[in-house]
């Protein structure tokens, strides 16, 4: 976990559906997938159709990604080695994500990025890292946008220890320029790698992490 939120940016291919996408994710060294737990995502994988994650243990960064979920529910999915890290993509506040914290359960807070105001007191959520997404009131991400990378590049140099991972609207288009600007700790992608929802492109996903390597 510590190389994903590391000097160089890493990459996080999310909404992962079935076996065969993780296991060639695993295969071209990917570092890391995200499964997403909310019902309502269009990328749905229930808890109970996730137990083939557990072959993949050490093998790649497991994401679990939760919007206003129940702590148990997530400490259950924690517990059983499904998944090495929880996502926390909804309205969850601080309080909420700092029991995470107490307990030594690892985890991502994302944060939809309306504003500057959108991003006050990042550090104190204590997470492990923050997770910056287009603001998507009611829909949690997924939505292919972009948002001001300025606002991006600011919280990173305001905040040099807090590992930061870039999300919304990233493409084989924009990956390197996403990047070589912003300097994240990893490039968070679900619709600019996919041929449909919950189904990836591999074609996008090389090209996504070839870009990244040309900067990095």
């Amino acid at each position: 976990m510590e190389e994903f939120f590391g000097a160089k940016t890493s990459l996080k291919i999310c909404g992962i559906t079935n076996k065969e996408d993780a296991q060639l994710l695993v295969d071209h060294r990917i570092d890391a997938l995200g499964f997403n737990f909310w019902p309502q995502s269009k990328r749905y994988l229930s808890p109970d159709k996730a137990s083939f994650s557990t072959q993949f243990s050490g093998q790649i960064l497991r994401v679990g990604v939760f919007v206003n979920a129940e702590q148990s529910d997530i400490l259950k999915l924690l517990t059983s080695s499904i998944i090495d890290v929880a996502q926390l993509h909804g309205d969850e506040n601080i309080a909420y994500c700092q029991q995470f914290s107490e307990h030594g359960f690892p985890f991502i807070k994302a944060i939809g990025v309306k504003d500057i105001n959108s991003l006050k007191n990042l550090p104190e959520y204590r997470a492990d890292a923050i997770l910056l997404d287009a603001h998507a009131p009611q829909v949690y991400g997924g939505t292919g946008d972009t948002f001001d990378w300025d606002l991006a590049k600011k919280v990173i140099l305001e905040n040099p220890e807090l590992p930061i991972i870039l999300a919304g609207g990233i493409t084989t288009e924009n990956a390197a320029l996403a990047t070589s600007q912003v300097h994240p700790c990893a490039l968070d992608v679900a619709s600019g790698a996919e041929l449909s929802p919950g189904i990836k492109d591999f074609k996008k996903v090389i090209s996504i992490q070839n870009a990244i390597r040309s900067v990095t």
